[in-house]
């Protein structure tokens, strides 16, 4: 009885770490709203595609697997949601949210007629066969040229390459069939991918070992677009994993390079490193290069620039910074060494994991997907305070706007098997005209304002707390299983003992 009363016990035990270390999935619905402080504005869930319930056959569809980046075309009448582990780009309507097209990423080959010319830049060091190799893509990010006509769709690996060590691949798709035109190599673990203002260069951030791809896109024929040399940050990971056993490249990659933005005028290139704190600068002229990283800032996720502030979401604090743009650029130009120092960030607290951030049309307002918040944020930027959520499926990650800034679609991942594996479809409701003017004035080309610097910023993690913190919500279940089993261990040497 003794013993069968202890084993009751520990069987609660366990059953208590268990719960507690796997964060509660959430699911929304279509009809829920919200309204932010103030009644600026109303958030209305208008639209859901699903592949966790199947009884709900109203929002169900199969092609909705890990689905990880959400783009809209420029014109606003449709959106591209990237499926990785499904290897394919879906497509759909915006008014009616129908399913367009699904746009699979399975190659027999890395050569033939869809292929550019080998760079020579990127070469299979692990896989000699590599370029011959049939294989399937993991769409991560994208991003349009040439006035919306191509998608540009990263790969996060080819299938075959268990450890992402050998060059991926990107898809360029022809927006008005929605089909692969073009493939060209990239180097090990693309995530981001930015056009810059001219439509002549394409960047490509490599997560897997401190490098960004650029490519030449001058003029309309994709067979004459081409790689330049790579971009170097700090240095150039040598990658010898396994080619048999499984390594976790999300955490094992350096300096973790993923949002990526250019300035304005197209001068520099900006970086956020998630790994290694700050963010990387590439001067574009007169050749491209690595000159340092600006401080501040630590674990930065995504980046983006508008009316005159640099923006980034710092993934593990759940926080929004932003910075005045005028201030970043007079601190790379007076950068001692590699070392860039910038003061004047302004901090906004959100929920936990913020991971893709937006902003609306006028830049009153930026939107943060929240990755273990299971919400999307509304933060007000002339006050930097959240003034507002709304509950998305679980570890929501991928974000985009309309440029009208009346829609915003929300792509939700599963973790652990768990929660996830949804795209919400958003209506945004503004009380006042605002936003609708700014919108055409965007349309009329209208310089950006630029404001003074702002408060100095609150005091963030650090990068390697950061990592940690967001190691531990990543891999509760896994901690919390750990935990019971030593716990177990515990108890029978203590009974033993007895």
């Amino acid at each position: 009885m003794i013993i069968s009363r202890h084993f009751f016990k520990i069987c609660i035990i366990l059953t208590a770490l268990t719960a507690s270390a796997q964060p509660p999935v959430h699911h929304s619905r279509i009809g829920e709203t919200m309204t932010a402080q103030g009644g600026v504005l109303t958030i209305t869930n208008v639209g859901k595609k699903q592949n966790h319930d199947w009884r709900d056959t109203a929002t169900r569809d199969e092609d909705v697997f890990s689905p990880k980046s959400v783009n809209f075309h420029p014109d606003g009448t449709k959106y591209y949601v990237n499926s990785l582990e499904g290897c394919a780009t879906v497509v759909y309507d915006r008014e009616t949210n129908r399913k367009l097209k699904v746009i699979p990423h399975r190659h027999a080959s890395g050569e033939g007629p869809l292929w550019n010319t080998p760079s020579g830049i990127y070469k299979f060091t692990h896989y000699p066969d590599g370029q011959k190799r049939g294989f399937s893509g993991k769409p991560v990010e994208a991003t349009f040229s040439h006035g919306g006509r191509y998608l540009w769709v990263p790969y996060y690996r080819r299938t075959f390459d268990l450890n992402a060590q050998d060059p991926s691949a990107i898809a360029i798709i022809d927006t008005r069939v929605d089909s692969i035109v073009r493939m060209m190599e990239t180097g090990p673990l693309p995530k981001m991918i930015m056009c810059n203002h001219a439509g002549t260069r394409v960047a490509v951030t490599h997560w897997g070992n401190n490098t960004i791809g650029l490519i030449d896109i001058t003029g309309d024929d994709p067979s004459q677009w081409h790689h330049l040399p790579y971009v170097v940050v700090d240095h150039e990971l040598k990658l010898d994993f396994s080619l048999t056993h499984e390594v976790n490249r999300d955490a094992n990659s350096g300096l973790l390079l993923r949002g990526t933005v250019f300035t304005p005028d197209d001068r520099y290139l900006l970086v956020g490193c998630m790994g290694g704190g700050g963010i990387a600068v590439i001067d574009m002229e007169p050749e491209p290069r690595y000159v340092g990283k600006i401080g501040g800032i630590s674990n930065a996720r995504h980046l983006i620039i508008k009316n005159g502030y640099l923006y980034a979401s710092v993934n593990a604090a759940g926080l929004v910074q932003r910075v005045p743009l005028d201030a970043v650029i007079q601190a790379i130009e007076h950068r001692q060494g590699n070392s860039i120092t910038l003061h004047g960030w302004q901090v906004c607290k959100v929920g936990g994991g913020a991971r893709t951030i937006e902003a609306s049309p006028s830049g009153r307002y930026v939107f943060a997907a929240c990755n273990s918040a299971s919400a999307l944020y509304v933060v007000d930027t002339e006050r930097m305070q959240a003034i507002g959520q709304i509950t998305v499926d679980s570890y929501p990650v991928g974000l985009d706007i309309t440029q009208d800034g009346r829609f915003l679609v929300v792509t939700s991942q599963a973790r652990n098997y768990q929660g996830g594996n949804a795209v919400n479809l958003f209506r945004v409701d503004y009380a006042d005209s605002l936003e609708a003017e700014a919108y055409h004035a965007a349309l009329k080309a209208s310089p950006a304002d630029t404001t003074q610097v702002a408060a100095e910023a609150q005091t963030v993690e650090s990068a390697a707390t950061a990592g940690w913190c967001q190691w531990l919500k990543d891999h509760a279940l896994v901690a919390g299983t750990v935990a019971g089993i030593l716990l177990l261990v515990l108890l029978g040497w203590i009974f033993h003992r007895r």
